[in-house]
């Protein structure tokens, strides 16, 4: 395998769609709604970092980042998420190797940290972790973390971009 990562084009729309679709089908903790989402975030402007693992043309995963509000006004923190492998090429360090791609575009971009919804044995790698005082709602807590990439901790409510509730294509 030869994969690369790269900023999405708007030739790998479609794709990237497909991809979504196919990576979530059989995923218990699933909506069946993340390719709207990013079709979603996509159409609003909110898709801030959206890379593609690629091998030899074929679009083997996906990583969405968009921004999200914080009660207490922090600024520069952003969701991960949705993130997509292709199923044949999961387990394989597709997903890890894009989650450290889209950590290294947010640091570059001066991003104050970066929040996500995911298994925590799993993120723990990446130095997410539960932070007590950064909150989503309806969600169990240990499931919901956060990495702090330039201090202070954001501290309160977190809200994730409208785009998170479509649910179908977005309206032309």
């Amino acid at each position: 395998m030869n994969s690369i990562i790269r900023a999405e084009t708007p030739a790998d729309i479609a794709g990237i769609h497909a991809l979504t679709v196919a990576a979530f089908a059989t995923a218990g903790h699933s909506s069946r709604t993340e390719q709207f989402i990013v079709d979603a975030l996509r159409a609003r402007g909110e898709l801030q970092v959206s890379l593609v693992a690629e091998d030899d043309g074929l679009l083997l995963g996906h990583v969405a980042v968009s921004p999200v509000a914080i009660s207490d006004g922090s600024t520069g923190w952003y969701g991960l998420g949705p993130i997509s492998v292709r199923p044949a090429w999961q387990g394989q360090g597709i997903g890890a190797a894009l989650v450290r791609a889209a950590l290294e575009t947010l640091q570059q971009r001066g991003a104050s940290g970066c929040v996500l919804l995911g298994e925590p044995t799993y993120y723990a790698r990446f130095g997410f972790r539960a932070e007590p005082d950064l909150v989503l709602p309806g969600v169990p807590p240990e499931y919901f973390q956060a990495l702090c990439l330039r201090p202070p901790m954001a501290r309160g409510e977190v809200r994730y971009s409208e785009a998170f509730e479509a649910n179908a294509p977005p309206a032309d």
